[in-house]
Parts: structure tokens; C-alpha cells; sequence
């Protein structure tokens, strides 16, 4: 059966991933877009796609799953963080992530003065 739905990064690398170790076992191009296609209940067009960027780039890394993860931030800061995303064309997720990133990078001991 055939889903019209769109994978997430995570399981779009499974399936690269998976068509670059079918390539590595010798089995024809046109074998593993069918083997693909079965397994993950694809289209063989689809399918080819998986393989063509397996051969392009070999397995590729898997990305973190994202969580939930709720904070309360002064009002203003909030307003800041909302202006900042638009003004970028970000999301609020990513520029918080960002954030917090370069924070916790220059900083990986958290013992900033003042903590």
C-alpha cells in the first residue's frame, strides 16, 4: 500500500540509510528500490529516490528527536524572542534552541557568576 504522507527527517534516514546498506551487499539498484518499496510500503518511484541519495551520499546521519520541553519566561523576554523569530524567518523552537546551544557551548560547565 502506498502512503501519501510525508516521513519525518528521522525516519527519512532510516530509510537512506537502509537502501545504502542493501547497496553495499552487491544487490542491483533496481532490487533495492523494490526492496525499499515493500519494507516501507512505498512507491518504487519513491523508493529510487532513497537510493539515489544513498549513492550520492552513503548513509547519513540520524537526526535527535525533538521534545517538549516548557519554560515561563518574562513577558518581554517572550516578545523579544517572538520578534527575533520573524524577524529571521526562524521558528521560535529554533532560535530558542540556538540560544541555548550557543549558552550551554560557551559555557559547558554552567558557572557563569552569579548561577
Amino acid at each position: 500500500m502506498v502512503r501519501g504522507d510525508r516521513v519525518d527527517g528521522i525516519e527519512y534516514a532510516r530509510r537512506v540509510n537502509a537502501a545504502a546498506d542493501l547497496l553495499t551487499t552487491d544487490v542491483p539498484v533496481a532490487e533495492v528500490a523494490r526492496v525499499l518499496a515493500a519494507r516501507y510500503g512505498v512507491s518504487v518511484r519513491q523508493a529510487h529516490r532513497y537510493v539515489e541519495q544513498a549513492v550520492a551520499q552513503g548513509r547519513v546521519a540520524v537526526p535527535e528527536a525533538n521534545v517538549v520541553f516548557t519554560v515561563k519566561l518574562p513577558g518581554s523576554l517572550a516578545e523579544q524572542v517572538r520578534a527575533h523569530a520573524r524577524a529571521s524567518e526562524a521558528t521560535l523552537s529554533a532560535v530558542v534552541a540556538r540560544a541555548l546551544a550557543d549558552y550551554l557551548r560557551d559555557d559547558p560547565g554552567g558557572r557563569r557568576p552569579g548561577s
